[in-house]
C-alpha cells in the first residue's frame, strides 16, 4: 500500500475531526470523505514518485488533476461517484488552503464530469399501503413482523430516513404528536406524528420481548440489539417480490412516495422542504419530482396577479 506523507495524513485527520465537530458531519459522510481523500493523495503520491508534503500538494496542477481523473476512470469509477471524489477532494482542499495560506485554484478548477441525476421512483398510494401489508408477512415470529410493519410505517408515514427510524430509543416511546428528528448534518427538523404510524409502534411495542430502555434502541434485532437496516431491506426485497414491484420499492422509495403524495395532495412545496430536513429547496423540487407544469399551476393559482 502506498504511503502518504506524514503531513497530508496529520492534514486529512485534522479535517475529519473538524468536518466532524465544526460541520457536524455524519459518520456515513466521514468514512466516505476519507477513502475518497486519501484515495487522491495515494495517487499524487504514486504520480509524483515522491512522498507529497503540504507544500507539494499545494502546488497542483491542472493536469495532475486531469491525471487522477483519467487513472480512476481507467478503473471503471463511474462518473458519479467520480464526481462525489471530487468534491471531497474539493472539500478538504479550501479547508487545506485557508489553512496553509496558498490559492487553491487547479484543483477547485476541475470540471466534475457530468452524469445523469437518479431520482428515486416512488410507489403509487395503493403499492405503498400494499408493502406495509405485506411487509408483515415476511416474519414467522409475529413481534419481529410487527416491529418492520413499524418501521416501514414510520417511513411512509412520517418521511423518516431509514437511519432516522432505526435512530430511535426507547425514550421516544410512546410516540409524541411530533418528533424532534437529527438528520444529515446534525440538522434537526420537527415531524409530525400520524396516528397509523403512532398504533404500529405501539403494536410492535406491545409484542416486543425485551424492555425498553429509555437508552436503548426502539427497534430490536431477533436477540436484543439494535435492528440492522439490512434486515428492513431484506423484508422489503421479499415484499416487492411476491407484489411485483419493481427493485426501486426500497426503504428510501417510501420516504420518497411520502414526499410525493404529500405534494400531489396540495401540500406546500416549502412545508414538504422542512418535512424532509432539505437545506434547499433545489433538492426538495428533485427530489418529489416537480415539474414545470405543476410549479406554472401552483403559481398561477397563489400569485395575487395572477
Amino acid at each position: 500500500m502506498i504511503q502518504i506523507s506524514a503531513a497530508a495524513h496529520h492534514a486529512l485527520e485534522t479535517w475529519l475531526s473538524h468536518q466532524k465537530s465544526l460541520a457536524g458531519s455524519a459518520q456515513n459522510t466521514l468514512t466516505a470523505y476519507h477513502s475518497d481523500v486519501l484515495g487522491f493523495l495515494a495517487f499524487m503520491t504514486e504520480y509524483k514518485a515522491e512522498a507529497q508534503g503540504l507544500a507539494a500538494l499545494s502546488k497542483l496542477s491542472i493536469t495532475d488533476m486531469r491525471a487522477w481523473m483519467a487513472r480512476e476512470r481507467s478503473q471503471d469509477v463511474s462518473a458519479r461517484s467520480l464526481a462525489r471524489k471530487l468534491s471531497a477532494v474539493k472539500t478538504f482542499y479550501r479547508w487545506l488552503a485557508a489553512r496553509e495560506g496558498f490559492e487553491p485554484t487547479a484543483v477547485l478548477a476541475t470540471r466534475s464530469p457530468k452524469f445523469q441525476k437518479k431520482l428515486p421512483r416512488p410507489l403509487d398510494i395503493n403499492a405503498a399501503k400494499a408493502m406495509i401489508d405485506t411487509v408483515e408477512l415476511q416474519s414467522q415470529e409475529n413481534w419481529i413482523a410487527l416491529r418492520d410493519v413499524a418501521v416501514v410505517t414510520l417511513l411512509y408515514g412520517c418521511g423518516l430516513r431509514i437511519s432516522e427510524a432505526l435512530g430511535l430509543q426507547g425514550r421516544d416511546a410512546p410516540l409524541p404528536d411530533v418528533l424532534r428528528i437529527l438528520g444529515k448534518g446534525g440538522k434537526e427538523r420537527i415531524v409530525p406524528v400520524i396516528d397509523a404510524a403512532r398504533d404500529a409502534v405501539d403494536t410492535y411495542l406491545d409484542a416486543c420481548p425485551y424492555r425498553q430502555d429509555a437508552d436503548q434502541p426502539l427497534f430490536r434485532g431477533s436477540r436484543g440489539g439494535a435492528l440492522s437496516s439490512r434486515l428492513i431491506r431484506k423484508a422489503m426485497q421479499q415484499a416487492r417480490m411476491q407484489l411485483g414491484l419493481p427493485a426501486t420499492a426500497t426503504p428510501h422509495a417510501m420516504r420518497h412516495s411520502f414526499a410525493t403524495h404529500l405534494l400531489a395532495a396540495g401540500g406546500d412545496l416549502r412545508a414538504i422542504q422542512e418535512l424532509l430536513g432539505h437545506a434547499s429547496l433545489s433538492t426538495t423540487q428533485a427530489y418529489t419530482a416537480v415539474d414545470t407544469a405543476r410549479l406554472l399551476d401552483v403559481y398561477q393559482k397563489a400569485h395575487p396577479k395572477a
